[in-house]
């Protein structure tokens, strides 16, 4: 897929220019938060997009209002998909983001479509749709909207904050559709998150968010992703991390140990040789030439960390329905019998 494949009615073929004035709109802003960021603003062809059959994914579904992300994740698995469009897969990730401006109509319009069967949408799968360019352009609200409308389920995976900012449309959409949310917090150690996650909000902040959502009634989720070999894998901090989510009231903790697919793999090691040469060696070693770590490593870092949900009362997540939120009751209503809850 190229730069004119996003885009409505562009007459761009080839390797044309990526920014014709007619299809790409470009824009900065001078103010501290945007400083540096390079915004693309286009009107996108679709915004379903099917996942492919060969992936590891467990739905079929996702919507991605943006592409590139300015939380600026060292690991970030979907930095070679800004290589689709001719953009760096470096800092060009983190700085050039384009803007899907008609994402929220584009969904209302193909969620009424006679061809959608209403399947699960999954959202930040691939850029994070709470990164900071969503602040201003807001376009997280109208897509709630549309899924609410319809009563079609959706889950939403984020390290931003700014998801409180639609807590209520989140609240409604539960009382007529299964919603999952989960934030991904993968360590509490605050020098790793700075040279590793350095646009993203705190661990802290994030489970704070955690603890808002789950207090309100949205049944929130962790993703302890990505545990970092050999800089975030320590027992202690395994430990660390596994008692501060359960603090925050996560319902559930899933461990996902760094993987680093081409596009990533690249910048990950330029980043390590820059910050910790000592280590490079060994990541070598454990990493080859693919993208996983090895499978006895994942699995000693998914029973330590289940292990520890257990003592801090909290379980891995598991496939099935998110919670819901029971609409309010008349006060004629008697109370309702116990509800087994399951999360996405």
């Amino acid at each position: 897929m190229r730069w004119d494949n996003l885009v409505e009615n562009s007459s761009m073929t080839g390797n044309s220019a990526l920014f014709a004035a007619d299809a790409v709109t470009t824009r900065t802003f001078d103010t501290p938060e945007f400083r540096g960021i390079t915004f693309h603003e286009i009107r996108a062809r679709s915004i379903l997009n099917r996942v492919p059959g060969a992936s590891r994914m467990p739905f079929e579904w996702t919507v991605n209002p943006y592409r590139g992300c300015s939380h600026a994740c060292v690991y970030c698995f979907a930095r070679k998909t800004h290589s689709y469009l001719d953009l760096d897969t470096g800092i060009g990730f983190d700085s050039q983001i384009v803007v899907k401006t008609n994402a929220a109509e584009l969904l209302q319009r193909e969620l009424a479509s006679r061809h959608w069967r209403g399947e699960h949408v999954a959202m930040g799968t691939n850029v994070d749709c709470y990164q900071r360019a969503e602040g201003r352009y807001r376009l997280m609200p109208g897509i709630i909207t549309a899924l609410r409308d319809r009563a079609n389920p959706f889950s939403i995976l984020t390290k931003g904050t700014l998801i409180l900012r639609d807590l209520e449309l989140l609240r409604q959409a539960a009382e007529v559709t299964e919603v999952g949310v989960s934030v991904s917090v993968g360590f509490t150690d605050r020098g790793l998150w700075r040279t590793v996650e350095p646009g993203t909000p705190s661990p802290g902040r994030r489970l704070d968010a955690v603890r808002a959502l789950t207090e309100s009634g949205i049944g929130c989720s962790v993703l302890m992703a990505p545990v970092v070999p050999f800089l975030g894998d320590r027992p202690e901090q395994l430990r660390a991390t596994v008692s501060a989510i359960a603090a925050a009231g996560a319902v559930s903790v899933t461990p996902l140990v760094l993987h680093l697919r081409p596009g990533a793999r690249e910048w990950y090691f330029q980043w390590l040789g820059q910050h910790h040469p000592h280590l490079v060696e060994r990541y070598e070693r454990m990493y080859g030439d693919g993208a996983y770590a090895p499978t006895w490593y994942q699995r000693r870092i998914t029973r330590q960390v289940h292990e520890l949900a257990d003592e801090f009362g909290i379980g891995p997540a598991h496939r099935g329905g998110a919670r819901r939120i029971a609409p309010a009751r008349t006060p004629d209503e008697p109370e309702p019998g116990p509800t087994q809850l399951t999360l996405l």
